[in-house]
């Protein structure tokens, strides 16, 4: 057996084997996959092999569509068939909001040149005649779609990886896995040491033991899923005479899928009364068993598609496949670089192996060899993560995940499992008052507050929801008396030492604030590429404190441990600082009647010591409300105190509190971008105005600036854009397309209502070219093109006098 290797991947499943091939495909032959049994043992061998590109983040669906696109490739480059059956697929919807949610599908798929098309009953007849469409509205219809041979796929991977030098050694079980002083790691097997530069956990099934080897805890649990093959079905037979191939059939509300197998049909449901499967740990011993036949578990779906495809009912049942496969909370999957390990890499909890292992092994290998992906992948990423999360929250949301595989996905819909998990000592004040709760990174946050008889629950919606009345009341309150607000959503950093500000001159681009003064920033990947949104602020010559997303923490101090330098300590103070937010023409009054310290005269920018009523604060002078603001700090021990005094004083001012439904609806009237809508790894700062914050001038090679330097120079071809948009009961959310002159030409980053402006606005990219005042446009919104026009002068405070009076 070889003994040392560059990268050791364990795990000989379909997403161990695509990662092997794509690290192969990207240069690095050195590279070993060890597998405890053969290839294909545990979830790859049962798989039902179907796969198709409807996914609702449109990085995902993108990696989907190379997924699809590579099986050829693979037949190509190894001789082996993949088994493929390109027959195409129908997505369902029996009401109005899955027909809702397939029109924003398709919509998306117009910029990323997916060729899917909305379909009536009548259509949907003739392309999966074994339908019954009673109660259909339309289908998406999708010619990707198909299904192959799992075990054919899965080899055709592994010859290619081994064509191209790659080592594949199976029946070596795993043992230990140890990292060594200087970062290289000792896999240690049945059959003898393996040293590693690099470590890829591929275990699927056994992914949380391996994971364990090393210390680390990866949310991941198994599922029970059961899918049903058929005798011989007239209707097939007669299509399959006739020289054709009946297609995948997805039906939401039964919860099931449909595809022809021989001369049969095979159908698999995501029943409500699921089960998970190895609640304490997967069996090394487990392997290629099938679960014993539980048809009672899905005694209620087979009813339903009974109703749904008569030719089931009249058919026998040839086998039934009942296996584990293994979900992450959200049902993504968990990849890249574990937070906390060097050189330990993630490849685990992608339950759809066939539609998505291409992809996966694409951005994987990318990620080890060029440091970085050719796009944003924070939906896979394993840092969406931290380390609150635990097997107590895990198994919850698996279970609720699975029950969900198919439901409508909401833009604003909030998923109750498991949930509260991390509150803040404001958290029985908020609820008493009315809260209507999101979360985010396991933190409950307030969305909204509802008052009266107004219900404490967010109906789910593509269009405008109950929660209209309560946003439009909060942002008058800012706009026209003050607002209060928590600022626990905001991840925080505490970076200090004798190189604290060289090392944030070389990690953030743009300009490191002096004492007493703070400052915005992009930072950047090597590539130029927007990996945060920073506002710096400088607490004394040697300490500095940082804030961005809060859900982003994991993510960005894994760059800040991957960028450490002497001299310099990086600490996560997210859940050590709290405090509020107070935005209005009269939040000035409410801080100065609430503290004897000189705070009138603060500028904006400014950063000042206070105490607030019994509160020692840090205040700085910023708000994204894009209103007279302030952003006051606290322990959070003394957060209570700190509220009583701000509320008590805020009374006199007319002070409501605000969620964060209001705060969206409040950046949008100054064009504020957002985490992972306007700035995220997809973008550069030249394509979103991130630019403005770069410190061309400043003399340090800091992260990304040759990169950032060449777009200035070239110009960007896109351009982050306004309009305010013609909408009826549905705003732009993300993702629709943008019409002009009559073809695609970009695609909406965010939107939604200014309830101040009383507009509907989106935010978007289209060509620099484009990028005039006054340029009409349409935007697709549900399937309807509305008009819209491109605006440049915020819709509230143009000049920027209220925010800086």
């Amino acid at each position: 057996m070889k003994t040392t290797t560059r990268v050791a991947i364990i795990g000989g499943g379909v997403l161990g084997c695509s990662v092997l091939y794509h690290l192969t495909k990207l240069g690095w032959s050195d590279v070993m996959l060890v597998e405890r049994s053969e290839l294909t043992s545990g979830s790859t061998w049962h798989a039902a092999g179907g796969f198709h590109t409807l996914n609702g983040d449109t990085n995902m669906a993108a990696l989907q569509g190379y997924t699809i696109k590579l099986y050829k490739e693979l037949e190509e480059i190894t001789g082996l068939s993949c088994g493929l059956h390109h027959v195409g697929g129908v997505t369902l919807a029996d009401n109005r909001d899955r027909f809702d949610m397939l029109l924003a599908e398709r919509a998306k798929h117009r910029y990323m040149g997916l060729e899917t098309e909305i379909v009536g009953p009548e259509e949907i007849r003739k392309i999966a005649p074994v339908t019954n469409t009673d109660g259909i509205l339309g289908a998406l219809y999708d010619p990707l779609d198909g299904h192959l041979d799992p075990s054919g796929t899965t080899h055709a991977y592994a010859k290619a990886a081994r064509m191209a030098g790659a080592t594949i050694e199976t029946h070596c079980k795993v043992l230990e896995t140890k990292q060594k002083p200087d970062g290289t790691w000792q896999i240690v097997t049945e059959k003898g040491t393996i040293d590693a530069e690099h470590v890829v956990n591929a275990g699927g099934l056994w992914a949380r033991e391996v994971a364990a080897m090393s210390g680390v805890y990866l949310p991941l649990h198994p599922m029970e899923h059961q899918y049903v093959v058929t005798e011989e079905v007239p209707e097939i037979a007669e299509i399959i005479e006739a020289g054709g191939e009946h297609p995948h059939v997805m039906d939401p509300a039964g919860e099931s899928y449909l595809r022809q197998e021989g001369r049969g049909l095979c159908i698999g449901f995501y029943e409500q009364p699921c089960k998970p499967w190895a609640v304490d740990g997967t069996s090394w011993d487990f392997g290629h068993e099938l679960l014993p036949d539980n048809l009672d578990k899905i005694e209620q779906s087979i009813d339903f598609a009974y109703k749904r495809f008569p030719a089931l009912e009249r058919a026998g049942v040839k086998s039934v496949i009942h296996g584990p496969f293994t979900f992450a909370p959200d049902g993504n999957p968990l990849v890249g670089p574990v937070p906390g390990l060097r050189n330990y890499w993630s490849a685990c909890g992608v339950m759809a192996g066939f539609s998505q292992g291409g992809g996966v092994g694409l951005m994987l290998a990318q990620w080890m060899i060029e440091g970085e992906c050719e796009r944003d992948v924070s939906a896979m990423d394993v840092a969406r993560y931290g380390d609150w999360i635990n097997k107590g929250y895990t198994l919850p949301k698996v279970i609720e995940n699975y029950q969900k595989r198919f439901s409508v996905s909401y833009p604003n819909e909030e998923l109750p499992a498991a949930r509260p998990m991390n509150t803040t000592p404001m958290y029985d004040i908020f609820d008493s008052m009315g809260a209507v709760w999101g979360h985010q990174y396991g933190l409950e946050v307030v969305n909204y507050f509802a008052e009266g008889d107004e219900p404490r629950f967010e109906t789910p919606s593509f269009r405008r929801s109950n929660a209209w009345e309560a946003t439009k009341r909060e942002v008058k309150a800012v706009r026209e008396a003050v607002g209060i607000n928590e600022v626990h959503n905001f991840g925080k950093y505490l970076v200090t030492g004798p190189n604290a500000r060289d090392w944030l001159d070389r990690i953030m681009a743009g300009r490191i604030p002096k004492q007493g003064r703070v400052s915005l920033t992009p930072m950047l990947s090597p590539k130029g590429r927007l990996i945060g949104d920073f506002t710096v602020s400088c607490l004394g010559p040697e300490a500095f404190q940082l804030t961005a997303s809060y859900g982003a923490q994991a993510y960005h101090m894994r760059w800040f441990e991957q960028n450490e330098a002497q001299g310099v300590r990086v600490e996560n103070i997210s859940d050590r600082l709290n405090g509020f937010q107070v935005a209005g023409p009269k939040a000035r009054d409410v801080l100065v009647a609430c503290t004897r310290d000189p705070v009138a005269d603060m500028r904006f920018m400014d950063l000042r010591r206070a105490t607030v009523g019994m509160v020692d604060c840090l205040i700085q002078r910023v708000s994204y409300t894009g209103d007279l603001g302030y952003e006051i700090y606290c322990d959070p021990m003394a957060q209570r105190a700190l509220w009583k005094t701000l509320w008590e004083e805020g009374q006199k001012h007319g002070m409501k509190p605000f969620g964060m439904r209001a705060m969206m609806s409040l950046r949008l009237d100054r064009f504020f971008g957002s985490w992972l809508s306007e700035f995220s790894p997809d973008y550069t700062p030249g394509e979103t105005g991130m630019d403005r914050f770069i410190s061309f001038t400043k003399n340090t090679d800091f992260i990304g600036r040759a990169a950032a330097e060449d777009e200035r120079n070239k110009g960007s071809e896109r351009q982050l854009v306004a309009f305010e948009v013609d909408a009826l009961d549905a705003d732009p959310h993300a993702y629709e397309p943008i019409w002009i002159d009559g073809s695609v030409q970009g695609f909406c980053t965010s939107g939604g209502y200014s309830h101040h402006a009383e507009k509907s606005v989106a935010l978007a990219l289209i060509p620099r070219s484009m990028a005039k005042e006054g340029l009409e446009a349409e935007i697709e919104i549900l399937g309807e093109k509305r008009p819209a026009r491109l605006i440049t002068e915020p819709l509230f405070d143009p000049e920027g006098e209220r925010f800086r009076m």
